[in-house]
């Protein structure tokens, strides 16, 4: 007797798992056996050991055609449940933020110049949050599609409609970040992306009323934002710092004013070949170091496709880290160890992909009305800018902001770090602008230590770090 009313009393039990666990099926397995699938165990070429998880695979965003994008996702380095979820993305359009935001800017693990083993960043931005690295569009990077059209007609619109799919459907596969406190960042053409994709976010959210994906704001660095005044600052910037002549400066404006960096004009295109042949052989990411011996500099209107590389800050400077990607991603094992489908795996992996670039269909002209109606939600919205950056100068990002007219809430001062100015910030209503000193096109890669205090302060919501003397006691 006493046997059977144990089972009675159990049998509610076991009907909950058993509900619990028909809940969590999804295909056959677990929402958690899915995640367990995508976990990597250790990377080819790491002889060191980390207290993080982190997870890489597909998510499929559209059945039909058999689209794909691919992620890398690192949980923070310590308690990951208390720290919020952010998204990072690399622009091109067609570059990878695999190849660049997480192998030589902010990630956790980075490549040494044998192309085959790996060290640890000591600023990773998993210190302070859980970093999701995502490969977007398809024929980006290991994202694919099975019907070769869809990478022939990436653009804009289509690019933030998957992405938009992809939390849904990743958020699925890991939902103990339902709800998590969620940011997306992002640098050069992800000035589209970003915005675009968080106006989507706020978009579907205030349409459905579903609240998985809570976003609380983004930061984006270097960022193409609106067509005049990327291309005037653009101009401003290089003649101002000596790289171009005054008849060049004066051209630039009159055939590039209004143009794409996408699909320029042929007039256009020969005044920027002519800026071209005058900036000499600098990196024009990166004015003030060298460059990678071979690499393309400015190139028509290419100017935001990644076809150089630049290195490490502080032992011996490496202009050529790209390449180093790109020997690591090709190892056959590395792209076992990162679940990579062979029958989907590009012939050859690249850091960008010509063909997305090239074939590029809508790119908007500015998205300086997107900051509008997100400031109205209240989002926290922050602007980076590496002042050595030829390409997206601080110049083009200040008068983006300018021309968004917004009140001046703390006037414009320095900010420090180690009692050095760092650079300088000025916060408005709605929205925080950041320069960071001595940085290029990819912040985290030239001031790794002040991109983390940035990233930090950008979280937390506070300030930049001021420098307090001890006579101001």
């Amino acid at each position: 007797m006493e046997r059977t009313e144990k089972a009675k009393c159990s049998l509610p039990f076991l009907l909950v798992l058993l509900l619990l666990a028909s809940s969590l099926e999804v295909g056959g397995a677990s929402k958690f056996e899915r995640q367990e699938k995508d976990r990597v165990l250790r990377l080819p070429g790491q002889s060191f050991n980390v207290s993080f998880a982190h997870y890489s695979g597909y998510v499929t965003v559209d059945d039909d055609p058999g689209r794909a994008l691919f992620y890398w996702f690192f949980e923070a380095v310590e308690d990951p449940a208390s720290k919020p979820l952010v998204l990072w993305l690399n622009g091109g359009p067609g570059c990878s933020s695999i190849a660049y935001g997480l192998a030589e800017e902010l990630g956790p693990f980075h490549i040494n110049a044998d192309g085959k083993s790996l060290y640890l960043n000591p600023y990773t931005w998993n210190q302070v949050a859980n970093i999701l690295f995502l490969d977007s569009p398809v024929g980006v990077g290991f994202s694919y599609s099975n019907n070769s059209q869809d990478v022939l007609t990436n653009g804009d619109k289509r690019t933030a409609k998957d992405s938009l799919t992809f939390l849904k459907k990743w958020f699925k596969r890991f939902p103990q970040y339902k709800g998590r406190e969620f940011y997306i960042t992002g640098e050069s053409y992800a000035g589209h992306y970003v915005p675009q994709l968080a106006q989507a976010i706020v978009r579907s959210q205030k349409l459905t009323g579903e609240k998985s994906i809570n976003l609380k704001g983004y930061m984006v660095g270097n960022a193409l934002t609106d067509d005049f005044h990327d291309h005037y600052g653009v101009f401003h910037f290089m003649w101002t710092a000596g790289l171009i002549s005054d008849q060049t400066y004066k051209l630039l404006n009159v055939f590039c004013d209004f143009q794409s960096f996408v699909h320029t004009s042929s007039a256009c295109e020969r005044i920027l070949d002519i800026a071209d042949k005058e900036l000499g052989n600098i990196d024009p990411y990166s004015i003030f170091t060298p460059s990678c011996p071979g690499s393309v500099t400015f190139s028509k209107n290419k100017l935001l496709k990644r076809r150089h590389s630049v290195g490490r800050i502080g032992e011996k400077y490496d202009p050529c880290t790209e390449q180093h990607s790109t020997v690591y991603f090709n190892l056959p094992e590395v792209q076992k160890a990162l679940h990579i489908n062979p029958a989907f795996a590009p012939s050859k992996w690249e850091t960008c992909s010509d063909v997305v670039n090239e074939n590029w269909k809508d790119s908007a002209r500015s998205v300086l009305h997107i900051y509008h109606e997100l400031i109205g939600y209240g989002l926290r919205i922050w602007m980076f800018s590496g002042d050595t950056d030829a390409v997206i100068p601080v110049t083009s990002t200040r008068y983006n902001i300018d021309s968004l007219k917004l009140p001046t809430v703390t006037p414009w001062h320095p900010w420090y770090d180690d009692g050095q100015v760092g650079g300088w910030t000025q916060v408005y209503k709605g929205l925080t602008f950041v320069t960071v000193r001595g940085a290029g096109h990819e912040v985290p890669l030239h001031q790794p230590k002040l991109a983390l205090v940035l990233f930090k302060a950008f979280l937390s919501g506070s300030s930049m770090p001021t420098f307090t003397r001890l006579d101001d006691s």
